[in-house]
């Protein structure tokens, strides 16, 4: 069973934008996780780190239900942290919810 904890308020993140929560132990549990706001306001949590060489996905363009990698343009689901074909590989979701216009990720 999942404990939920509180992050920011909706409005903190601004729409088709990111923040980044740094967990405790962030390197060994494989580092920042970034929360993303699409433009309907659906929230999405990824680790902060692009399958591909590592580039910071907080800082990609989200566009529709995916991230664009801002190093090489690699296309990533917020849905699941897969790559987008022909890419391959992925990056660890993490669930993510909105309740009371504040942002809650699982611990």
């Amino acid at each position: 069973m999942s404990q939920w904890k509180k992050i920011c308020e909706l409005g903190d993140i601004p729409p088709l934008g990111s923040r980044i929560v740094r967990p405790q132990g962030g390197e060994q549990r494989g580092g920042d996780i970034a929360i993303f706001r699409t433009a309907d306001d659906q929230v999405f949590a990824l680790h902060d780190k692009c399958p591909h060489k590592g580039g910071p996905l907080s800082q990609g363009l989200v566009h529709g239900r995916r991230v664009t990698c801002p190093l090489h343009g690699w296309n990533i689901g917020l849905d699941d942290g897969r790559a987008v074909a022909p890419d391959v590989g992925h990056c660890t979701s993490f669930a993510v919810k909105v309740e009371d216009g504040a942002v809650y990720l699982a611990v």
